[in-house]
């Protein structure tokens, strides 16, 4: 018998009652270093047991290669450390996890494939998805509470009723997880919405639902939807994930409180999304796109219990009060704000041209017109083309079928122009200073979608371009690989603007490491490094105006600062402040 079990009104663990207190804290968005301390802050304010989504794409980059299972992706360790907390765990392997994760979590091997149905039945898609647990599971066995571990249920797929019907589909997947050992509990969640609950349910495994708010009215349709059987709130929403050039989303701690009072007043079970958000580093977000493209920011702070720096916040010690009024909560104190570094200045001293440096990055692919970047093998980042132009004078640029995401373009080096995604951009008017001028097309990959039938959309140029009407043929398509800064030729920056893309450098000095926030005032758009880690993107349109800096990236002593920086900056310094700065606040 599993360790979880259910009866008609509730969960058994180990034969006794239990309730599930859990909250979402995804080990990939926080630095190993600081998985124990999150764990630890969980157990103090009440929560049993933890949640976390598996993202596929970062476990298996190459679906001929080994499975990725160290650093941020070393899951084992997480779970061994959330059982030393006392904690159980929910393990939501997905396929598909949404997330606002780059893809939902799907790998871009997989989805660039358009013959592939993804979600659906399709054995050349049910069939990676096996391959990927004959890897996974044998690795997650020994942390199944079967076998004494932690992990107390697995989810079934991920709100399949907001995408798809295909029942077939959810069996297999509920078929290869017990075929492959699973024994624990299963469940599936989807929106408090019949038609999704009814798309996305499967035969013998709990069916759990996602909202915010509204409470009676979702736990009501849910046991609509189930006459009998445990009432699970698998994704409690306290807060929201922003986009560019929208605002910051916050929930009044009060009224996040007085729901989870509700939920736990009617007796159900709760997984709180997000108990800790943590931080999209690198190129990790995903991106909405419904009617435009609109991608998700670097902060997945989530105006969480934990802010993303992992200090309490009005959630923490409000929900904390609550769970006290019906579980009980650790005799302990409540966990203090962690340190901060005191402000620091940096000056970026050093500087590199990106365009100039791209032939030593990599090779380039050559091509009658532009390739995308998935046929260039480049999963996230930026990709450089290049052709010249036939004739002087005005005209107007076509780029057939738009861009994905943004484009910088270049004549003779000198920037012309934009185009985004977002705006559904495919023209651009240019002044060509003399017949076989360069142009160059500099275009970053802003996340992968990672809801609804626009996932794996692609990336790069996204066909022909012509001039005027005419076609611009022969192209350099490159790759710009950033995996490893050290070869980047830096030189003293001199006193002249610079108003292209390039690398700058500077140094800090630090006493004691602790946590910090990457401010940027003067600069545009680029990403940001600091010893080699990749904090994220930044951009002058907000919301959010500072990137987290955890304290294990830094060290004693000398610590260097690099940045991409897209545009131009009107002052080459940084600042490395105490608080952070998420943008104008939109509460909802």
């Amino acid at each position: 018998m599993p360790a979880l079990t259910t009866t008609p009104d509730g969960f058994l663990l180990h034969g006794e009652p239990f309730r599930i207190l859990s909250g979402a804290l995804h080990y990939f968005r926080v630095h190993p270093d600081l998985w124990a301390d999150r764990l630890r802050k969980a157990r103090l304010m009440g929560l049993n047991t933890v949640e976390t989504y598996l993202p596929w794409n970062h476990h298996q980059p190459d679906p001929d290669g080994p499975l990725v299972l160290d650093g941020f992706l070393d899951l084992p360790r997480f779970l061994r450390l959330a059982q030393d907390e006392g904690l159980r765990v929910l393990l939501r392997p997905g396929p598909f996890i949404c997330a606002e994760w780059d893809g939902g979590g799907l790998p871009d091997w997989l989805t660039s494939d358009t013959d592939i149905r993804l979600r659906t039945s399709d054995p050349r898609f049910t069939g990676a998805v096996d391959r990927y647990l004959d890897l996974l599971l044998p690795a997650l066995r020994p942390h199944m509470a079967e076998a004494g571990g932690p992990v107390i249920a697995v989810q079934v797929e991920n709100e399949y009723g907001a995408y798809g019907d295909d029942s077939a589909y959810l069996k297999h997947l509920a078929d290869a997880f017990r075929a492959r050992g699973v024994e624990e509990l299963l469940f599936t969640c989807d929106q408090a919405d019949p038609e999704h609950l009814a798309a996305g349910s499967v035969p013998g495994v709990l069916a759990a639902s996602t909202f915010g708010s509204r409470v009676e009215q979702c736990l009501g349709r849910l046991r609509e939807h189930r006459s009998e059987g445990p009432l699970f709130c698998a994704e409690f929403w306290i807060g929201w994930f922003d986009h560019w050039g929208g605002p910051h989303h916050v929930r009044d701690a009060a009224d996040a409180a007085a729901d989870l009072d509700r939920l736990l007043s009617a007796g159900a079970s709760v997984n709180i999304y997000m108990f800790h958000g943590g931080t999209n580093f690198g190129f990790t977000n995903g991106a909405n796109h419904k009617h435009a493209y609109t991608p998700t920011v670097t902060s997945y702070d989530y105006d969480a219990a934990l802010t993303e720096c992992g200090d309490p916040g009005p959630k923490y010690h409000a929900f904390r009060e609550v769970i006290a009024r019906h579980a009980g909560v650790p005799d302990e104190p409540v966990p203090a704000a962690g340190p901060k570094l005191p402000p620091t200045g940096v000056e970026l001293d050093g500087r590199a041209a990106l365009l100039p440096l791209a032939g030593t990055l990599a090779a380039p692919l050559r091509a009658d017109d532009p390739v995308t970047m998935d046929e260039l093998g480049q999963r996230t980042g930026y990709a450089l083309y290049r052709t010249t132009l036939p004739a002087a004078g005005d005209g107007l640029l076509h780029f057939s079928g738009g861009v994905g995401d943004r484009a910088q373009v270049f004549v003779d080096g000198a920037p012309v122009g934009v185009l985004e995604r977002e705006r559904h951009d495919e023209t651009l008017p240019v002044r060509v200073p003399r017949s076989g001028a360069t142009l160059e097309v500099l275009v970053e990959n802003m996340g992968g979608v990672n809801y609804g039938p626009r996932i794996g959309a692609p990336k790069g140029l996204l066909g022909p371009v012509s001039f005027s009407g005419t076609a611009l043929r022969g192209w350099d398509c490159r790759p710009l690989p950033l995996d490893d800064l050290g070869t980047v030729p830096f030189a003293p920056a001199g006193e002249a603007a610079v108003t292209v893309p390039a690398f700058h450098r500077g140094t800090f000095e630090v006493d004691t490491p602790a946590d910090a926030f990457l401010s940027l005032p003067g600069w545009t758009k680029g990403q940001a490094w600091v010893n080699g880690f990749p904090l994220g993107r930044y951009w002058n349109r907000g919301p959010q105006h500072t990137l987290y800096l955890p304290a294990p990236v830094l060290r004693q002593g000398t610590n260097e600062l690099v940045l991409l920086e897209l545009h131009g900056t009107t002052a080459p310094r940084a600042q490395l402040t105490d608080t952070p700065d998420l943008g104008p606040e939109n509460t909802w």
